[in-house]
């Protein structure tokens, strides 16, 4: 096995792996990128509708940073870090700058200053964009500014595992997935910005590159995953192809009706109607078709029709664009059909306001696949690419200093330990009879979808966890049908799989395990919010074939809970 070394390891080209990269190779460290994809194809390209900011001079006058960390608290229900919040908010005006000067051409106000648009759970607005195609644009920008610097980029490479040396992060065993030549890349510290899960859920705005991967391999090497049972549902994707239409769309004035051409929101948020947090409108859509005021088919009409037509090509192009392409509706004459779908998670690999892992030293984690906690248990529109940057460039930042003052593993069965590494991922996909992994994945995405989703109880997550459990079982025996060498996508697909399985049985013991509804997380058997015992934080551990849970507290400033009403 050919063997790399680096000074730090970054797994994802999204925009979180980048901003660290950057940070870390700006300080004269030796970076490697490694991505599945090609760091423009990250699934942070995807990101739609805007990136929140208080920017002085260039706000609502009425505006600051404390609404902005108050926003996020409640939008998070209260199990939001608060500390973490207000680094959030205060950082936000000039991570926004600097992208503004590195390149990205943001949508301007008449007079010229960045323009700014409402999204869910804003008391005033301050999403910045660009059309609604803000995170492309970001992506192409932060990708010029690394690829000047000491990085090397590993594109269209799968990372396998962690490999540890005692409980220390010493590098990460790779594979080309051209070729499927295993490389062990060596390096002082190991960032993990893999982005999120959506593939494990039947439908999902997600891109086939989000399958769990980070969160897995952090699990396998004995970290924990903080919250995992919260996970956000987006209520506007795209009927019948679950492709996102952005919150922006409601921003600039977008109305959610149901069959009887009602803005039913009123029911639901008579304050905030269509712009509630997304946790509040996905449930209520649902509660629409299940009762009967959705349309066959299940979903409910987006109407932008009242906008006029050059407007919405202007700003919406996007969500104008795909609604034709994919739906056949021409959205300047009637509402676009849209639905709940997977879309973000909240929970993820534990880590502190700078990105550092405490069960493993020198694994960090940023982005998506990181739980600081920002986000608690539902996250505000336009925060994910906030913290991509802000919380990309903290990771960077702490990395430099943990390179500073730690040396290279000398371990000398680091290739043991890789080879190892290796035969365990070999065995998932030997089999030459058994199940077909695809069989299992579609069975997996729709026990996650029915028993673990919107609406939740006791006996759907008894059954979840039992069937993932039952199915974590056969991975051990599925096979693949493709046993060449050269881009072997089913193989790698098998591999993802099994991160998947890992994933799953975290997030449905972790569902099961939380007796009350906070945020995303809504259980009919527990309808309301428990302070009183659920005000903390999910620590859960991945012991072979038993998940352990342990519990942290959340940490608060200045902001006390109070009722969640929009």
């Amino acid at each position: 096995m050919d063997k790399l070394l680096y000074d730090a390891v970054v797994l994802g080209g999204g925009l979180a792996g980048l901003m660290s990269a950057h940070e870390i190779a700006s300080a004269g460290y030796k970076v490697a990128v490694i991505s599945k994809v090609f760091p423009t194809r990250s699934h942070s390209s995807s990101a739609e509708g805007g990136i929140a900011a208080y920017v002085r001079g260039n706000s609502d006058p009425n505006d600051n940073p404390d609404y902005m960390t108050y926003d996020t608290v409640k939008g998070g229900d209260y199990l939001v870090d608060q500390d973490a919040a207000e680094l959030l908010s205060q950082k936000s005006g000039e991570i926004v700058e600097i992208m503004e000067r590195w390149g990205t051409l943001f949508n301007r106000q008449p007079d010229g200053r960045v323009a700014l648009r409402y999204f869910g759970g804003q008391t005033y607005p301050r999403t910045r964009f660009v059309g609604d195609k803000t995170g492309m644009a970001l992506l192409h920008t932060l990708f010029e500014r690394v690829s000047g610097l000491s990085v090397d980029f590993y594109s269209e490479w799968f990372a396998v595992d962690l490999v540890l040396d005692e409980k220390r992060v010493a590098g990460v065993l790779a594979m080309e997935m051209k070729s499927m030549e295993p490389v062990l890349f060596k390096a002082k510290a190991v960032v993990l910005a893999t982005g999120g899960m959506g593939m494990l859920y039947a439908h999902t705005t997600n891109a086939y590159i989000n399958t769990g991967d980070g969160y897995s391999m952090a699990l396998r090497a004995g970290a924990a995953l903080k919250d995992p049972e919260f996970v956000q549902f987006h209520p506007t994707a795209l009927y019948p192809s679950d492709i996102l239409i952005s919150e922006a769309a409601r921003g600039e004035g977008g109305i959610l009706k149901n069959n009887k051409g009602e803005r039913f929101m009123t029911r639901y948020a008579p304050k905030k109607l269509d712009l509630a947090p997304r946790d509040i409108v996905s449930r209520s859509i649902t509660i629409e078709i299940r009762e009967g005021r959705g349309f066959p088919g299940g979903y409910v009409g987006l109407d932008l029709t009242h906008l006029g037509e050059s407007y919405i090509k202007e700003r919406l192009a996007l969500a104008y664009e795909a609604a034709m392409s994919f739906a056949g509706v021409d959205a300047t004459k009637e509402p676009i059909p849209v639905r709940p779908a997977q879309h973000y998670y909240m929970g993820g690999v534990d880590v502190d306001i700078t990105g550092k892992n405490s069960d493993l030293q020198g694994l960090f984690a940023a982005g998506e696949v990181a739980c600081v906690s920002v986000h608690g248990a539902n996250r505000l529109g336009s925060n994910s690419l906030l913290e991509t940057l802000v919380f990309g460039r903290e990771t960077g930042r702490a990395v430099v200093e943990y390179l500073r003052k730690h040396e290279e593993s000398s371990s000398t069965t680091l290739e043991k330990e890789a080879e190892k590494l290796l035969d365990d991922a070999y065995t998932f996909v030997k089999s030459e009879s058994g199940v077909h992994f695809g069989e299992i994945l579609n069975k997996l995405r729709q026990v996650m979808w029915d028993d673990v989703g919107i609406f939740r109880n006791e006996d759907l997550l008894k059954t979840a966890l039992s069937e993932v459990e039952k199915l974590r079982a056969q991975v051990k025996s599925m096979y693949v049908t493709d046993k060449s060498k050269t881009y072997n996508t089913e193989f790698f697909n098998a591999l993802e799989l099994r991160n998947m399985m890992d994933l799953a049985v975290i997030i449905a013991k972790s569902a099961l395990t939380r007796t009350e509804s906070r945020g995303a997380h809504y259980r009919t058997d527990y309808p309301e919010r428990d302070d009183k015992n659920w005000l903390k934080h999910t620590l859960a551990y991945l012991k072979g074939n038993q998940v352990e849970i342990g519990f942290k507290p959340v940490t608060m400033t200045r902001w006390q809970p109070e009722a969640r009403v929009y």
